[in-house]
């Protein structure tokens, strides 16, 4: 009956199987975020929410600061957040390696803008995400803004830049000390144009005192190849 089932669901695009705590996602974030004593959490690249609410649904209970340069999603992110005391939006600019300003690629799934120009593996295996406009965006140091709220307890950072993500950490090195735990999306093929390949930022990571904790598995095309995945960084010794 199990196996009618799940045959049953998988033509209709679901799956079932056994809840494992130890290979669920969810469950591993919840863990993570308890054993760490987590208060703080740092969004940058927040787009309209969707982590933080996530959190929420998770339990996390504390406080979050998600950063969003993109004036549509931001406004939309603004609007989620106004029933949360613990929410803040912090201002709308792009974080990077120094202050300045800089063209923001839009992409049409809103979720895929960046600072860098998308490349043809990324738009070919989603093409809902094919640039649809630019804006014009601050950029200011995450060590900058976020410094009214890092040291307000345990920092968890997350950093879901679209490829920018070493431009982001060269600009928050204060920051990046403070943090616990720091959570990262990782190409694992080049889908941004000038993007650090994996092996480079799992160096970076290393330099900083950080080890891989938890990798789940992001992105992917249509025949399976999963092109980004998300990885966990604390500072515990691995076992």
């Amino acid at each position: 009956m199990k196996e009618w089932l799940r045959w049953a669901l998988r033509r209709r695009g679901w799956d079932l199987h056994r809840y494992l705590p130890v290979l669920s996602a969810d469950a591993q974030m919840q863990a993570l975020l308890k054993r760490l004593g987590t208060a703080m959490v740092l969004d940058v690249g927040a787009n309209i929410g969707q982590y933080a609410a996530h959190l929420r649904q998770l339990g996390y209970a504390g406080r979050i600061v998600s950063f969003e340069p993109q004036a549509e999603a931001h406004a939309a992110l603004t609007a989620a957040a106004a029933g949360d005391p613990l929410w803040d939006i912090g201002p709308r600019v792009a974080l990077g390696a120094e202050p300045g300003t800089a063209m923001l690629n839009i992409a049409g799934n809103s979720t895929s803008s960046s600072l860098l120009p998308m490349l043809d593996r990324h738009s070919d295996a989603a093409p809902s995400s094919m640039q649809v406009g630019r804006e014009a965006v601050a950029v200011e140091r995450l060590d900058h803004v976020a410094k009214p709220w890092r040291d307000l307890g345990p920092l968890h950072l997350k950093i879901d830049t679209q490829g920018f993500e070493q431009q982001v950490i060269a600009g928050a090195p204060e920051t990046i000390a403070a943090a616990a735990s720091v959570q990262l999306e990782v190409s694992l093929v080049p889908l941004y144009e000038g993007s650090q390949p994996p092996h480079a930022l799992l160096a970076d990571m290393a330099g900083l005192g950080f080890v891989p904790a938890a990798v789940w598995p992001g992105f992917a095309d249509a025949k399976g190849q999963i092109l980004q995945i998300e990885i966990i960084f604390t500072r515990e010794p691995r076992p």
